[in-house]
This record gives structure tokens, C-alpha cells and sequence, in this order.
């Protein structure tokens, strides 16, 4: 339970100092607080997600949290991602993507869905034009087929999956600049997406069972089954071991 309560402490200490620190309008966020968030904070509002709403908080009057609206999203919700003006909402069978351009009321604009994996977990983030997810059909997801799918999102109505890589066991993932960081639980997954649409595996660390990061700076940090591990980022593509936390 401690090592569960530090994990959450770390992501969350993360996720609201990234999502505050410029104040006002839309600051992007992207992996501060994990791809398997359910909730976020962008500009003076908290966005929470249960397993069949969206829920809008206004919190610019602090310590007070108001109520503005409840946006029903659909079933088996799992997790959240802020990108810009939109909000990138996973569930057990799509990824819902809505725009916040009304930050106190969120506007659907399509949805995102692998057409040959049927059932699976589904955390997502984005990145300019593309956006990427794991599918987990195995254990509680169902079905038998893990990937690593990529979204062309230049048409946010339209989401296109343009390319698949198959995984084991996909839990969170992020990203920073030209790497793609994916935790395939006995392994961490290092791609290049330098050609974004085309990820390219090109390292992997087996040390533990990875469940999530955020990328900060020249830091990764890993929400592992022990704890969380710290990594050097400056070389992106060559993660160096800092410190591990237990």
C-alpha cells in the first residue's frame, strides 16, 4: 500500500505542477500525468473521467472545486489525456476524442478504433498529427492480440489507424520529442518516431514490470511493481538509469 500511495503521490504531484505552472488558457500537458490518468487538469479546470462520464470542475476559486457539467462518453471508460484544445479519452473499446475549446463544456468530435482488435485496454496519447495507443486483449481486456496502434489524427473527425506493431502486454506509455516510450509490463519499449507514423523499436529494458511513465525534461519516470525507477533521458533513445524508489 505505501509503494502504491508514493506511486500515485509522484504522478499526481507531476501532473498538477505540469498542468499549472503557466497559470491560464490551455497548457499542454502531454504525459505529465500517465497515459493511465483518470483525471486532468487544463488551465483553471479539472477534467475527471468514471466508467461511463466525463465530469467538468471549475477550480479557479481554490480549495473550492465547482460542478459545471457531466458529459456522458459511453461505456468501460478508462483513462484521459489533454492534447492542446482536445481531450483524449480511452476506453475498453474506443478512444473517444472531445474538444475543450468550451473548457466548461466538452464537445464529442469522433472516435478512434483499431478495426482488428475487438476488446482491449485502451490508455492513448497524442502528439501533433498522431496519436498513439496500446490494446490489451489479454487477462480482464479479452480477445488474443496486442498492438501498439497509430492514429493519424490530421482530421480530428476523421481518426485513421495507419499502422499497427504488435506487443506483449501494454500497459501506460508517453513520450518525449522523437521517442516513444511504451511499458510492455516485463519490459520497457524505446521507439523512434522521428517518422511518426512508423515507430521504430529500437531498444528495450527488462528489469521490471513497467506500468506507466511520464517523460519531464531529461527525466523518465516509471510507476513500476516496485515502486518507481528514475531514467536519464538526455539521450532520448538511451535511457540511463538514475535511482530506483521502493
Amino acid at each position: 500500500m505505501k509503494k502504491v500511495s508514493l506511486c500515485l503521490f509522484v504522478f499526481t504531484a507531476l501532473l498538477q505542477w505540469s498542468c499549472t505552472k503557466e497559470g491560464k488558457g490551455f497548457v499542454n500537458s502531454s504525459g505529465k500525468g500517465g497515459s493511465l490518468a483518470r483525471f486532468t487538469i487544463v488551465g483553471n479546470y479539472l477534467y475527471t473521467v468514471d466508467r461511463s462520464q466525463l465530469k467538468v470542475f471549475d477550480i479557479s476559486q481554490t480549495p473550492k472545486a465547482l460542478l459545471t457539467s457531466t458529459e456522458d462518453v459511453g461505456f468501460e471508460i478508462e483513462t484521459i489525456f489533454p492534447f492542446k484544445d482536445k481531450l483524449f479519452i480511452g476506453s475498453t473499446s474506443v478512444v473517444h476524442i472531445f474538444s475543450i475549446e468550451d473548457p466548461q463544456h466538452p464537445k464529442k468530435l469522433s472516435t478512434a478504433i483499431s478495426p482488428t482488435v475487438m476488446r482491449r485496454c485502451d490508455p492513448v496519447v497524442a502528439k501533433d498529427s498522431v496519436a498513439y495507443t496500446t490494446l490489451r486483449t489479454n487477462g480482464i481486456c479479452g480477445g488474443v492480440r496486442s498492438i501498439l496502434a497509430v492514429f493519424d489524427i490530421k482530421n480530428i473527425e476523421n481518426p485513421v489507424e495507419v499502422y499497427q506493431y504488435p506487443v506483449n502486454e501494454p500497459y501506460g506509455l508517453g513520450y518525449a520529442d522523437s521517442a516513444l516510450y511504451v511499458c510492455d509490463k516485463s519490459s520497457l519499449l524505446v521507439f523512434n518516431i522521428s517518422r511518426p507514423y512508423e515507430p521504430q523499436l529500437v531498444t528495450q529494458i527488462n528489469e521490471n514490470e513497467f506500468f506507466d511513465v511520464i517523460a519531464e525534461n531529461n527525466t523518465l519516470v516509471c510507476w513500476v511493481k516496485q515502486g518507481i525507477v528514475l531514467f536519464d533521458i538526455s539521450n532520448r533513445l538511451d535511457p540511463k538509469l538514475i535511482t530506483k524508489i521502493q
